[in-house]
């Protein structure tokens, strides 16, 4: 059996693996991108209609110049695909004025001088009309906020990739990989690849692929729910109704999109249960899982809050314990780069993350700050 060796190997193609495969293959690299399961699986975290982007970051002001990037990088790819990826539809960060959600959205525009407005509850009724927020709570109006097509975004980071001479293997889960010299070597269940660089961007399956490593990782069980509510549709549909995030108690977030083909999608952001192996989730919802949801959305929302269930579905979210990401090469390896996890918000960074991850395979270095994101900063002093 014969070994083909390759500038990089990716193991894993979600998000930030296919984002990644692009912009090496793009950049002339020799690149091989693994994937133990199908095309558009749903067993991971990048599968779905819908995944919020927006630009006033509450997290962190950090992530701004991340997500303008991003932005650039999604229309960029909207237009070599001839595909529909992202739609900018607006969003509304709710809370009350001295709560997490507003006040890190107002810090992240004030610092990155974005453009934004702060709305009372009546304003956001008049504009909005199925909120109906206490008196208690404001919101903040991002213009430049919507959400992003996931599966489509994966397509067509995968499809430019092979155009661009890259190779992508769907169904070849990477068995093992060891160190050959100051390269790599990759056994699957069918062969057996070599090459100068390896990133691994395996989401949930991360932590099995850096066994020598203890990162201090959790798999999350989020499910997510489509309502359509009974009156007055009109009101969720796009234009009318924008994606949110809600702050309904001190840390904690609920968030939705407009209305889709399948609904109205809304989920509690956080509020799932851990497991211990991504192979053993329960995938099917029970129907008193969406009470929690119910709840958190009864002050802002209270039709929707009451409205039938028409679907149901489980992703992944592989979170460290400040949710910030993990971008690092790893510290016995220098020629393995460490990608993801992402914590549930990383899917809008991803066209981004692809191209810094490009940028340090190929260079060594990235033009964003990368320092929160290192693999050291749990132990460092």
């Amino acid at each position: 059996m014969n070994t083909r060796h390759y500038n990089a190997i990716i193991i894993g193609l979600g998000a930030m693996g296919s984002a990644t495969l692009y912009h090496l293959a793009r950049r002339g690299w020799r690149a091989l991108g693994l994937e133990q399961f199908t095309p558009g699986h749903s067993r991971g975290s990048s599968h779905g209609d819908s995944r919020i982007i927006r630009e006033t970051y509450f997290e962190n002001p950090l992530y701004v110049p991340l997500v303008r990037r991003a932005h650039e990088l999604w229309r960029e790819l909207e237009k070599h695909s001839g595909s529909s990826l992202m739609t900018i539809s607006g969003g509304i960060m709710i809370g009350p004025p001295d709560g997490l959600v507003v006040s890190g959205t107002l810090r992240s525009a004030e610092e990155h001088r974005l453009p934004h407005e702060i709305l009372t509850p009546i304003e956001v009724q008049e504009r909005f009309p199925a909120f109906r927020l206490a008196d208690d709570l404001v919101a903040v109006f991002d213009p430049r906020a919507g959400f992003l097509d996931p599966e489509a975004c994966n397509r067509a980071h995968i499809k430019l990739a092979r155009d661009a001479g890259a190779e992508a293997r769907f169904g070849e889960p990477a068995l093992d990989w060891v160190t050959d010299g100051g390269g790599i070597r990759v056994t699957t269940a069918s062969d057996t690849y070599s090459a100068d660089r390896l990133v691994l961007t395996g989401g949930a399956w991360n932590g099995g692929l850096v066994p020598d490593l203890v990162l201090p990782l959790t798999i999350e069980r989020q499910a997510v729910f489509w309502l359509e509510p009974e009156d007055d549709l009109s009101h969720y549909e796009m234009g009318r109704f924008p994606i949110y995030a809600y702050e309904y108690r001190a840390g904690s977030i609920c968030y939705g999109f407009p209305r889709l083909p399948r609904g109205v999608k809304a989920s509690v952001m956080h509020d799932g249960e851990i497991v211990p192996d991504p192979d053993a989730v329960r995938r099917s919802v029970d129907e008193a899982e969406v009470w929690p949801l119910r709840t958190a959305l009864r002050p802002i929302l209270p039709t929707l809050s009451d409205a039938p269930v028409r679907a149901s579905d489980v992703c992944l979210f592989t979170n460290t314990p400040d949710h910030d990401f993990i971008i690092d090469f790893h510290p016995f390896f220098p020629q393995v780069l460490i990608s993801s996890p992402c914590s549930g918000h990383g899917f809008k960074f991803s066209s981004a993350i692809g191209e810094i991850q490009a940028d340090l395979l190929i260079t060594g270095k990235s033009s964003f700050d990368l320092s929160p994101f290192r693999t050291d900063r749990w132990t460092a002093s």
